[in-house]
């Protein structure tokens, strides 16, 4: 879905308005473009389909060691990201972390940043951004499990109401085996996430198959 520029630019005219301000003083005159641009790029995702990055799969047993199949987790971490809260239409923004159990079927590193790319690229959540990409990666992709930690600062916490400039959100997602606290608890620690004993101890209201 593309977004229509034009409108944006004369809604923005009018919130500037609405707000008493003079929408053609000099300061003010290139922001509607400027704000249609923004949301150009900040919301790209919105009717853009988050699994067709996992459509390139690589076979691990067709390489060099045919006999030789992945016995543990595939882990990304790190991720940037930035999206903006619909509550508010302020961003977010931190990193993602994401682990998946892999079967025969393994997917390019940079598709996983797609995946993130795109979910994040819509008005969101933080949790059910976080539920959305563990359920893109669980459900078009050969794994056994999906684990997927989110970490990020809110413009509506750190700018407005409470204003906690250093408060950030933890949220945790997990499919599969990794629904399981056990089985998550390394990844949790090599993810080096500040909220490692609750996330290794999340109940299913974050983590769910």
């Amino acid at each position: 879905m593309t977004v229509d520029r034009q409108r944006v630019e004369r809604l923005n005219r009018e919130l500037l308005e609405a707000i008493g301000e003079d929408p053609d003083r000099p300061g003010l005159k290139q922001t509607p473009a400027r704000m249609a641009e923004l949301y150009s790029e900040f919301f790209s995702g919105v009717g853009e389909d988050a699994a067709e990055p996992l459509a390139r799969t690589i076979s691990v047993s067709r390489g060099p060691a045919p006999d030789t199949l992945p016995s543990g987790a595939v882990l990304l971490r790190d991720i940037r990201f930035r999206s903006v809260c619909e509550h508010h239409l302020l961003p977010f923004a931190g990193h993602a972390h994401i682990a998946y159990l892999p079967g025969e079927q393994v997917v390019g590193l940079g598709a996983l940043v797609r995946v993130v790319e795109i979910l994040a690229a819509r008005p969101q959540v933080q949790e059910r951004l976080g539920e959305q990409i563990a359920d893109t990666i669980a459900e078009h992709l050969d794994t056994r499990g999906v684990l997927v930690v989110l970490d990020a600062s809110h413009g509506c916490v750190t700018m407005r109401g409470g204003r906690q400039p250093e408060a950030s959100t933890l949220t945790i997602a997990a499919r599969g085996e990794y629904t399981d606290a056990v089985a998550r608890t390394e990844l949790i620690t090599l993810i080096g996430a500040s909220a490692s004993p609750a996330a290794s101890g999340m109940d299913s209201g974050t983590a769910r198959r």
